[in-house]
């Protein structure tokens, strides 16, 4: 049985299963993106909600895990080594998970860094210019009366969203024929932006055609269904 008590995240969360890996997350666009990694490479994991509406990534036990204080993070008590390994960021943990696994990320240099590159362009790009309109649109932001900055944010995401439009044009996901971490990383985040931000027709997300379909392949994937709603939310 592994020993994870020098973890100080396990008093916050302590592990039933501490031969599992475990998760620390909650459904959002960036936190599914470990469980739907999780979910198709079929790794036993033991997962723990954080509930970020009681600011649970800010006791000193989460900080410890990940010092900036967001979700997702991971312990895998067997990492590199055979060693546990404590991992945050979402981009980290999907190539650290699939170079463990030997899944969803090509072998082939070229292919390899190309599908970074991509999931590089998720967490650089699409998240942050996503995630601030989601927050002039539909949060706090929505009651200023400038809409200059949701305006900046609208047109920068639908500049995006013509990228991956341009992208997807002749491939069935954003490497080609085989499913990657580059669609694990971007499917919660530009499913997030029409149906929980409700920014579809601001963004003109109808007048797209690969995208939407893209989407519907990557919903279709039971690995993915299941991804989405793990943790279950409060």
């Amino acid at each position: 049985m592994a020993d994870l008590s020098a973890f100080p995240i396990t008093r916050q969360y302590p592990a039933i299963r501490p031969d599992r890996l475990q998760l620390y997350s909650l459904p959002t666009p960036n936190g599914v993106k470990a469980s739907i990694m999780l979910e198709e490479i079929g790794l036993p994991y033991e997962v723990h909600l954080v509930d970020i509406m009681q600011n649970e990534t800010w006791t000193p036990d989460y900080l410890s895990l990940n010092p900036n204080g967001k979700i997702p993070a991971i312990l895998d008590p067997d990492g590199p080594g055979g060693q546990p390994l404590a991992l945050w960021e979402s981009g980290a943990i999907l190539i650290y998970l699939a170079d463990k696994t030997g899944r969803l990320l090509p072998t082939d240099p070229g292919a390899r860094y190309e599908t970074i590159q991509w999931v590089f362009w998720q967490m650089a790009a699409v998240g942050p210019m996503f995630g601030q309109l989601g927050f002039f649109h539909k949060f706090a932001g929505r009651d200023y009366e400038d809409k200059r900055p949701r305006d900046r944010y609208v047109a920068e995401s639908k500049r995006l969203l013509e990228v991956l439009e341009g992208r997807l044009a002749d491939r069935k996901f954003i490497m080609g024929e085989a499913f990657t971490i580059a669609d694990i990383s971007l499917i919660g985040w530009v499913r997030n932006l029409v149906t929980f931000y409700e920014a579809g027709e601001l963004v003109d997300y109808a007048s797209l055609k690969a995208v939407p379909a893209w989407v519907e392949r990557c919903l279709a994937r039971p690995a993915v269904a299941r991804g989405l709603t793990i943790p279950a939310r409060p």
